[in-house]
């Protein structure tokens, strides 16, 4: 169940509010998408396999980056798509990555995932985003899936066993401190697969959790 006592508050205004007040930190940037976007030993494995990923087909695929944030993962995959389309709720982010960034083959969309129609790709990316989003959300964004050939899923899980999907208020926060995490292959999300492969796993210091990524072939 989610949170009792509490109104949720739209899940736009709550990432505005993120950005706003440097919830998740900040480097003196004008967004900053937090430590899991940043952090060296987080980020250069996760490069490396995704990058691997997208190198080993004939021909470049296009390549659709749900909830894209300050852009400094997804910057890296550009070269090596047919064309990347970033997404991400927050319209000001939006504009700023576009100032920023520039590629023939690169487009910036101010979405909301779970309400909104998604561009056509290949292949999905969606890193460390479902675990902010309430459980009504996330089975709103996978029920697109079945649209899309590949979906690369990150998401923070606690160590050792837990109850996977409890749910949440969407915002800022995630499941782990209610020792949970996003399996989308058990209830309440059943997302039907032809087939997965573990890309990476990262254990964080301090008993805080690992972070995992995925591949799904749909």
């Amino acid at each position: 169940m989610a949170e009792k006592n509490k109104k949720p508050w739209p899940t736009k205004k709550a990432m505005e509010q993120v950005y706003k007040m440097n919830l998740w930190g900040s480097n003196n940037s004008k967004f900053y998408s937090g430590d899991g976007s940043h952090q060296p030993k987080i980020v250069k494995p996760y490069i490396e396999v995704v990058t691997s990923f997208l190198k080993s087909f004939k021909s470049p695929i296009s390549v659709l980056d749900l909830g894209c944030g300050d852009f400094n993962i997804g910057k890296h995959f550009i070269d090596f798509t047919k064309n990347y389309v970033a997404v991400d709720i927050v319209e000001n982010l939006i504009d700023y990555n576009k100032n920023v960034f520039n590629a023939a083959n690169l487009d910036f969309l101010c979405l909301d995932i779970a309400k909104d129609h998604l561009p056509a790709a290949d292949c999905i990316i969606v890193r460390q985003v479902l675990q902010h989003l309430s459980n009504a959300e996330v089975q709103k964004v996978t029920e697109k899936f079945i649209n899309y050939k590949y979906v690369i899923l990150t998401e923070h899980l606690p160590n050792g066993d837990f109850t996977p999907n409890k749910d949440i208020i969407s915002g800022q926060g995630i499941r782990i401190k209610k020792q949970s995490g996003i399996n989308l292959l058990k209830a309440p999300f059943h997302l039907k697969i032809k087939g997965e492969k573990q890309l990476l796993t990262h254990t964080l210091e301090k008993n805080q959790g690992i972070i995992t990524t995925i591949i799904y072939n749909l």
